[in-house]
């Protein structure tokens, strides 16, 4: 179990969000409701931790993490910028998925948006680099083990729903289907996860 308590807060709103365009690891920015619902995020956090003091602040290196972890800080009164990145927080990777509609895919490869549906959490799209949330579970998994002192995370939808794969045990096929909010906290604490 992870003794440190962990704040996650997923990026804020894209464009490509807001389109339901497939992000992955495409390197977007946060839109003017993404950097609203930053600040909101880094109120909250605030009225939680105070300043932080004795927190780890770490983010994926994509930049609407880095935006969204910078206006946390910001909001917090700290130095935006003296946070660190870790490779391992990155979104789950969809090949070549990334950047196109799943209803173009569906024109083209109904079988494989098919395939997908029906099993989410295993599914690997087309593309050398992609992965599955199975995939990146690990990733998350072995960057969670190495968590030693409490932590304020920026990451993305799909790190977060291989957490409640990793922490709270839910099936995989429900983990991959969770909707997750760009407006609100998630606290990792004494092995449960509450949303805040």
């Amino acid at each position: 179990m992870i003794r440190e308590t962990i704040y996650f807060s997923r990026h804020g709103e894209t464009d490509w969000n807001a389109s339901q365009r497939i992000q992955g690891q495409a390197d977007t920015d946060i839109n003017a409701r993404g950097r609203a619902q930053a600040d909101r995020n880094g109120d909250m956090l605030k009225s939680l931790i105070g300043v932080g003091t004795g927190f780890d602040f770490v983010a994926s290196p994509l930049k609407r993490t880095r935006e969204t972890m910078e206006r946390i800080r910001a909001r917090m009164g700290l130095d935006p910028h003296a946070y660190r990145t870790d490779p391992r927080l990155m979104e789950v990777n969809f090949g070549d998925w990334q950047g196109h509609m799943i209803e173009d895919i569906a024109a083209e490869r109904r079988d494989l948006v098919e395939a997908r549906a029906r099993d989410k959490w295993n599914f690997v799209p087309p593309g050398s680099s992609a992965e599955s949330y199975m995939i990146l579970s690990r990733r998350i998994s072995e960057w969670l083990q190495g968590v030693t002192r409490p932590t304020v995370c920026v990451t993305h939808g799909g790190c977060i729903r291989t957490l409640f794969y990793l922490v709270e045990k839910v099936d995989g096929h429900e983990a991959a289907n969770l909707s997750i909010p760009q407006d609100k906290l998630l606290r990792l604490e004494n092995g449960k996860l509450t949303w805040l």
